[in-house]
């Protein structure tokens, strides 16, 4: 009788030590830790940060990959073109072999050719990628440190600097900003600042997207700073004399990291499509140097003929954005502490 009664009392002293064990392990291990392994555990989001990863090193050799697998990004081929429908030719040495419905991929040409010039689509695409990760990356680095820095301000200073800032976010969040960016973006002189050209235009639009953007990660960060300044740390800090900006910089923002980089993860997909958008509208940089968005916008006059120079462009905005919209997603939901472990 006394061994049924001994199980469920070994059991009871089990439980709490393996819960207590667990808590242990879960105190013993970092914030950075933790949402790492609640990273590896989402294949999806895996998935689209190692394309995002694989895209980077893509526009970075963008030379090394054209000169192995393709042609310079601006070389034409017109004697593949058929001059009277100005698609590319199945035969290049008979005229009236008709058109490639493949757009002339061989291994010579991996994504074929652009109608007309006959420009390689491969070349182009990888070169435009070079274009849009730039914009994108250096216009949400300008977002993230303004409203950042401004966000921080706001929430811990509270009071008439909460009010100054809160009301220039949501004038800024009122601007038509598309509208402004392609007024701005068109009337470019072609040399200012001592930059010229794409070079110029690229600056121009980094600033705009950039500048116009910060009031949706400063709201993100004010919110969060508001919580943060009653938070035991900062009035440890505030006790034994330390000043505004220690407080700021080295107690509260570290504590902002994670919102941070979560944001600007999802953030860089929009300024992908911002860039692509104004380039499809012809005001982004300047041909002949490839861009998604300016390739999509030649390809409508010739979707008939060339139905691939549509889908190629197409398709590398939209797995681009995917793929880090699935990665931002990830990195969301491994530093939620409400997630589970």
């Amino acid at each position: 009788m006394t061994a049924p009664l001994d199980a469920p009392e070994s059991a009871q002293h089990a439980e709490p030590e393996a819960i207590a064990r667990g808590r242990r392990d879960t105190e013993s291990r970092s914030l950075t830790q933790i949402a790492w392994r609640r990273l590896r555990q989402d294949r999806v989001a895996l998935g689209g940060g190692a394309f995002v990863a694989l895209l980077i090193l893509v526009a970075v050799f963008a030379p090394l990959l054209t000169a192995w697998f393709g042609h310079p990004p601006n070389q034409f081929h017109q004697d593949l073109i058929d001059p009277a429908t100005q698609g590319v030719l199945k035969d290049p040495d008979d005229p009236w072999s008709g058109i490639d419905p493949t757009g002339g991929m061989s291994a010579e040409h991996l994504l074929g050719l652009e109608p007309v010039n006959g420009r390689d689509l491969f070349s182009r695409i990888v070169y435009g990628a070079r274009i849009s990760l730039l914009v994108a990356f250096l216009s949400t680095l300008l977002c993230v440190v303004i409203g950042t820095v401004l966000g921080i301000v706001a929430g811990y200073l509270g009071g008439w600097v909460d009010t100054v800032i809160s009301r220039a976010m949501d004038i800024f969040l009122a601007f038509p900003l598309l509208l402004f960016a392609i007024a701005l973006a068109g009337v470019i002189p072609d040399d200012a600042f001592g930059l010229s050209d794409n070079a110029l235009r690229i600056a121009v639009l980094v600033f705009i997207i950039g500048f116009f953007s910060w009031p949706y990660i400063g709201r993100i960060v004010r919110g969060q700073t508001l919580s943060l300044r009653e938070r035991e740390f900062v009035e440890a800090a505030r006790s034994m004399g330390a000043g505004t900006g220690y407080i700021l910089f080295r107690e509260i923002l570290p504590n902002l990291v994670a919102p941070i980089l979560v944001y600007a993860t999802l953030l860089i997909p929009t300024n992908i499509l911002f860039e692509a958008a104004l380039s499809f509208l012809g005001v982004g940089v300047n041909p002949p140097t490839p861009t998604w968005g300016g390739m999509l916008s030649e390809s409508l006059a010739y979707y008939t003929v060339a139905p691939h120079f549509v889908i190629i462009p197409g398709l590398a905005i939209f797995v681009t954005v995917l793929a880090f919209n699935l990665f931002g997603d990830g990195l969301r939901d491994a530093f939620d502490p409400r997630s589970s472990d």
